[in-house]
């Protein structure tokens, strides 16, 4: 993901992808700890590459101005990067079921890597107690995501590769 020139097509395009996680995320609040982030951002890495760092970026910012700006915000501000490094990293898998059980164990891992926030604002025991409390959610995430990304890894693979033509 080396340093790369922005054009206004990319410009558009990181907007479009910031749009649609962000939409896909509020569209799926009702339910808790089941999201698109992850399956998207795994995706437009894979498609896009260092383009994801602007979005990731742009993303953060608006869930900040919406949500506001407390412990929880500087958490994503380093676990959504994690996912996009450890996705770079893995770039050449193509198996869905490999993507299935990844995004799942991140979706695991969620709880676990924001706790690091606690854990410099409260310490060890209020970052390990607001992990545990947080597991039976982790496992809601990791649910979500698996099955999310096993059903829906193919067709928005398909419609990314289809878009990256045009």
């Amino acid at each position: 993901m080396g340093k790369q020139k922005l054009f206004a097509k990319d410009i558009a395009l990181i907007g479009m992808m910031t749009a649609t996680i962000e939409v896909a995320k509020l569209s799926l609040s009702f339910l808790p700890n089941v999201e698109l982030v992850t399956l998207l951002l795994i995706l437009y890495t894979l498609y896009f590459g260092g383009k994801i760092v602007y979005v990731i970026l742009a993303f953060v910012l608006i869930e900040g101005c919406l949500y506001g700006f407390g412990t929880w915000w500087f958490s994503y501000l380093y676990v959504w990067p994690i996912l996009v490094g450890l996705t770079w990293l893995f770039r050449r898998q193509k198996s869905v079921w490999f993507w299935s059980v990844f995004s799942g164990a991140y979706g695991l891992c969620f709880g676990a890597l924001c706790s690091v926030t606690t854990l410099v604002i409260g310490g060890p025991y209020a970052a390990f107690t607001w992990w545990v409390a947080g597991i039976p959610y982790d496992l809601i995430h990791c649910g979500g995501n698996f099955v999310l990304c096993l059903i829906l890894f193919r067709p928005l693979n398909a419609a990314l590769n289809h878009f990256r033509k045009i």
